[in-house]
C-alpha cells in the first residue's frame, strides 16, 4: 500500500484512498440521521434532549479528536518512511493515551452533566433526557473514542476499505436495535431518548472491539502490542501539542456557528430556520471535501515521511482543482434548486422557503472556494503543520466571518443579507488565504520524523523488557 501511495499515478491514488473515506463520512450522517428519525417519532422532546446534549458531547469528543488526529499524522508519516515497528510502537502509545484519556472524561462527564444542562435553562423532560443522554454516553466513551482511533490508525497507513465496512455495519446495526431501545420490544422496556444511547453504545462498542482484534492480531500490517504501552510522557506531551490545535479547529468552526446564531436571532423565527436550514445544506454539501481532506492526511502524510515532498505538493495541488471545480458546478446546480432544496426541510413557510433560497443562492457560487480551504486543511495536518490548518478555522471563521456578519448585518441596509454575504466573502477569502500559506512552501519544512525521535534502542529495550 505504501508504494502504491508514493508512487504511480497521482490522480488514481487520490480516488483509490479518497473514495471509501468519502462514502463512509456519508455513511456516519446516515447514522446520525437514524438517531434523529428514530427520536422525532418518539417525542419532540426527545429530539430537543439530543440537540441540548449535542454541545456538550461535541467538545468531549473534539477534544479526543486530536489525539486521533495526531495519531493518523504520525502513523502516515513513519510508515511512509518504512518504519514498521515505530508505527506499532506509536499505535500502542496513541490508544493506550486514548483509554486514560477516554476513563478521565468519563467520569468528569457524569459529574458535570447534569449541573451544566441545569445552567442551559431546560427543565422538565428535556432536561431529564438530556442528562440521561449524556451520562450513558459518557459511560461508554471508550467504545466511542475507539470507533474513531481504530479507523483513524488504519486510514494513517492507507488501509481505508475495511473501516468504510466497519462504519457501514454500525448503520446497518444502529438501524435495527435503535427502534427496540428507544420504543421498547418484548422484555425491553422503553427507554426513550437513553434508548438511543444505548444502541449508540453498543453497535459503536462491537465496532471497537472488532476493529481492536484486527489490531492485536496485525491483519493489516499495523500491531498493537502490551509491550510497546510502557507510558512515554515525553511522546504524550508531544502527541499532545500536534493534536491540540486540531481540537481547537473542530471548535472554532462550531463555535463561529453558535455566535451568528445569536447575531440572526434578532431578525426573527424565519429567518433563524433559514439560518438553520441552509447551513444543514452546506453541510451535507462539503462530505465530499471533508471525506478528501481526511486522504490527504494519509497522502501527503506518507509521502512527507518517504521524502517525497514535491509529490505531496502535487497530490494537493490536483486534489484542490478537483474540490474547486466539484464544489463549483455542485453550487450552480444547489443555486438553480434552492427552492425546491429547502422545501424538503420545510415544505409549507414561504417565508422561511424565501429566505432560505436566497441564503443559498448568494452563497452557492463560492463553494469552490470552500473546497480549496478544507483540502489544504487537509494537506496542512497531513504535514503536520496542525497550527495553520487551526490559523486558517480562526481567520475564515471568527475573524472575518463573525466580523462581517456583525458588521454588514447591523451596521448597513442589508441587514440579515448582510449575513449571507459574509459567508459567502469568508469563503472567498477563507479561500485565498489557504491558498497563499500553501503556496509560500513553508508547510513543506516541518519536519515530524526529527520532531518525534523514537529510539531503536528504546524499542528493543522494550522487546526484551517483554
Amino acid at each position: 500500500m505504501r508504494n502504491s501511495i508514493t508512487e504511480g499515478s497521482i490522480l488514481k491514488t487520490i480516488f483509490k484512498i479518497a473514495t471509501p473515506v468519502v462514502i463512509a463520512n456519508f455513511l456516519q450522517t446516515a447514522y446520525n440521521l437514524i438517531d434523529a428519525i428514530w427520536l422525532g417519532r418518539f417525542s419532540s422532546e426527545a429530539v430537543a434532549s439530543v440537540s441540548l446534549s449535542f454541545p456538550i458531547l461535541f467538545l468531549s469528543l473534539s477534544i479526543g479528536a486530536g489525539f486521533t488526529i495526531a495519531g493518523t499524522i504520525l502513523v502516515a508519516q513513519f510508515y511512509g518512511a518504512g518504519e514498521r515497528k515505530k508505527v506499532n510502537w506509536i499505535a500502542s502509545q496513541v490508544i493506550l493515551y486514548l483509554v486514560f484519556f477516554s476513563i478521565f472524561i468519563s467520569i468528569a462527564g457524569n459529574l458535570i452533566a447534569g449541573p451544566v444542562i441545569k445552567l442551559s435553562g431546560a427543565k422538565g423532560v428535556v432536561a431529564q433526557g438530556a442528562v440521561s443522554y449524556l451520562k450513558i454516553i459518557f459511560s461508554g466513551l471508550i467504545f466511542v473514542f475507539g470507533f474513531f482511533v481504530f479507523q483513524s490508525l488504519l486510514r494513517g497507513i492507507g488501509i481505508v476499505s475495511f473501516p468504510m465496512y466497519v462504519v457501514l455495519g454500525t448503520v446497518i446495526l444502529n438501524f435495527i436495535i435503535d427502534p427496540i431501545f428507544i420504543f421498547g420490544w418484548g422484555k425491553i422496556p422503553s427507554w426513550g431518548v437513553s434508548g438511543a444511547a444505548i444502541a449508540t453504545i453498543i453497535s459503536q462498542g462491537l465496532a471497537s472491539l472488532v476493529l481492536a482484534f484486527v489490531f492485536v492480531k496485525g491483519i493489516f500490517g499495523i500491531k498493537i502490542l502490551i509491550k510497546f504501552m510502557k507510558p512515554d510522557f515525553s511522546f504524550f506531551k508531544k502527541v499532545f501539542l500536534l493534536g491540540f490545535p486540531s481540537a481547537l479547529e473542530h471548535s472554532v468552526r462550531t463555535f463561529s456557528f453558535t455566535l451568528i446564531v445569536f447575531l440572526i436571532g434578532r431578525f426573527g423565527v424565519e429567518v433563524v430556520a433559514s439560518y438553520g436550514i441552509a447551513t444543514r445544506i452546506f453541510n451535507i454539501l462539503i462530505i465530499p471535501t471533508v471525506g478528501l481532506a481526511i486522504a490527504m492526511t494519509t497522502l501527503v502524510g506518507q509521502n512527507m515521511g518517504a521524502g517525497r515532498v514535491k509529490r505531496a505538493e502535487k497530490i494537493s495541488t490536483i486534489a484542490c482543482i478537483m474540490a474547486f471545480f466539484m464544489l463549483t458546478l455542485l453550487g450552480f446546480v444547489f443555486r438553480a434548486f434552492s427552492v425546491p432544496l429547502v422545501k424538503i426541510f420545510i415544505p409549507m413557510d414561504v417565508k422561511v422557503i424565501e429566505t432560505g433560497a436566497q441564503f443559498l443562492k448568494i452563497v452557492a457560487w463560492t463553494f469552490g472556494f470552500i473546497g480549496i480551504q478544507i483540502v489544504l486543511g487537509g494537506t496542512f495536518r497531513g504535514s503536520g503543520n496542525t497550527k495553520t490548518a487551526l490559523l486558517i478555522s480562526i481567520f475564515t471563521f471568527i475573524l472575518v466571518r463573525f466580523s462581517l456578519c456583525y458588521f454588514l448585518s447591523f451596521h448597513t441596509p442589508l441587514k440579515e443579507r448582510g449575513i449571507f454575504w459574509a459567508f459567502a466573502l469568508s469563503n472567498i477569502l477563507g479561500g485565498f488565504f489557504s491558498s497563499a500559506l500553501f503556496l509560500s512552501g513553508r508547510w513543506k519544512k516541518k519536519k515530524i520524523l526529527d520532531e518525534f525521535k523514537i529510539k531503536k534502542e528504546m524499542l528493543e529495550e522494550q522487546i526484551e523488557a517483554y
